[in-house]
């Protein structure tokens, strides 16, 4: 639903373990994901965001940076992982392993 000026509402929001930023601005009906994330300002709050590499959602499903927005869209701009899920699951799992195995000591 745009406005009577062809613009509409939208979210871009991206996180790090210490902050989080939502910003809500109007964009044009014709606005691309990465031209929405370029008007937000997002990119001259953190350097490195690259749009080149960084995994891009909206409403948490992948998409594009060419990819046109629907009124009420929030664009998520996720950071690479620190570590792969299955690799610190393992990693705990083995842990707790060798943690069982331990004599206790009271």
């Amino acid at each position: 639903m745009a406005n009577r000026d062809n613009t509409f509402q939208i979210e871009v929001v991206y996180a790090l373990p210490h902050i989080q930023i939502l910003k809500k601005l109007n964009v044009p009906t014709d606005c691309t994901v990465e031209q929405a994330i370029i008007l937000s300002g997002i990119l001259d709050q953190f350097a490195d965001i690259d749009l080149t590499t960084s995994k891009l959602g909206i409403f948490g499903k992948m998409t594009q940076r060419g990819n046109r927005l629907q009124p009420h869209d929030r664009i998520e701009i996720y950071r690479p992982l620190v570590i792969d899920p299955k690799d610190a699951r393992r990693i705990r799992a083995k842990t707790k392993r060798i943690q069982s195995q331990l004599p206790s000591t009271m």
